[in-house]
């Protein structure tokens, strides 16, 4: 299965870039990414809301799966996911680090992408989530995502576990800086480049020739002229230790843990789930398909993330 978004980025005779997608083809992408899932149960609206009024300071962990009604692809979900229906793996710490060339495709994948992955929006999930905490029923919100939803639609109270695309980060100096400057920096020296891609990864790039990546010029820092990385965590990387203990200890003063749409297949989030079983905390999944962590949860919920929570009273 191939999803072709007809994305495709020029330039214009004034000198401006121009990105053309297809605007029909984005809404239906939303449901091409979401797997099938029955009907919320109205029984699975009341076991989750009697889960949701005992607590009083919820911890909730977001993955991959709260997304995917917002447009964006996960890896994992059977038929619709990446692994799915590409072959196509994500990118590796270790080979973006030490190799120019595949910086160079990175980069240039992602600056085609990032006009169309920049501007997904929040979902019903994402409000409701947002809704909970100004309400104060949730304690601290857990995200493996990288697309700053959470943050678009008001959480405050928010660990970005993997970091965030709509940041850059110098790999020697450190320096952050947001990636829409980044974003003037590529269309400033690949003023005569351009390149039209099929098909979105979750991580906000495209899919590119190789002979439209050669062409592709990648700036450095401003400030020492070090290699430029998204401020997040690519595979076979690991998360600040720091981090982690934060989340541990927001784990621990919490009463009760809600999972929403994640497999918990990568350890840096499973590791909570194991915090919280120590902990004896009660422990919910909402995610379509099985998870790393059924047998750890009082309630395992199929359905939807924007259809389910938006129905939940958090008072």
């Amino acid at each position: 299965m191939r999803v072709s978004c007809g994305l495709t980025i020029i330039r214009s005779g004034k000198g401006l870039w121009v990105t053309n997608v297809n605007r029909p083809c984005s809404h239906v992408s939303a449901e091409l990414f979401v797997p099938p899932s029955p009907p919320v149960d109205p029984a699975q609206v009341r076991e989750l809301q009697r889960f949701i009024s005992l607590s009083k300071k919820v911890l909730v962990m977001t993955g991959a799966g709260i997304s995917t009604e917002s447009g964006i692809p996960d890896y994992r979900s059977d038929k619709v996911g990446l692994y799915a229906r590409t072959d196509r793996r994500p990118i590796q710490h270790i080979d973006f680090v030490r190799s120019a060339p595949v910086r160079q495709r990175y980069w240039a994948r992602n600056f085609v992408g990032w006009p169309q992955f920049s501007s997904h929006q929040p979902n019903p999930a994402h409000w409701a989530l947002s809704n909970w905490e100004k309400l104060g029923k949730l304690h601290w919100l857990v995200t493996q995502n990288v697309d700053a939803l959470h943050t678009k639609a008001g959480s405050q109270r928010l660990t970005e576990l993997h970091g965030c695309m709509h940041r850059v980060l110098c790999l020697d100096c450190g320096e952050q800086t947001p990636r829409g400057l980044l974003q003037e920096r590529f269309k400033a020296l690949n003023s005569q480049w351009s390149a039209e891609a099929h098909g979105l990864a979750p991580d906000g790039d495209v899919f590119l020739s190789e002979e439209q990546v050669q062409s592709f010029l990648v700036p450095t820092c401003i400030r020492c002229g070090g290699p430029l990385k998204p401020d997040v965590v690519f595979f076979g990387d690991t998360v600040n230790p720091d981090k982690v203990d934060f989340v541990h200890r927001r784990v621990k003063e919490a009463d009760a843990l809600l999972v929403v749409g994640s497999s918990l297949q990568v350890y840096s989030g499973y590791r909570f789930i194991l915090t919280a079983r120590d902990k004896k905390l009660p422990i919910a999944i909402l995610n379509i398909g099985p998870t790393r962590s059924d047998d750890l949860a009082c309630l395992k919920l199929n359905a939807r993330c924007g259809q389910l929570l938006p129905l939940i009273d958090p008072h």
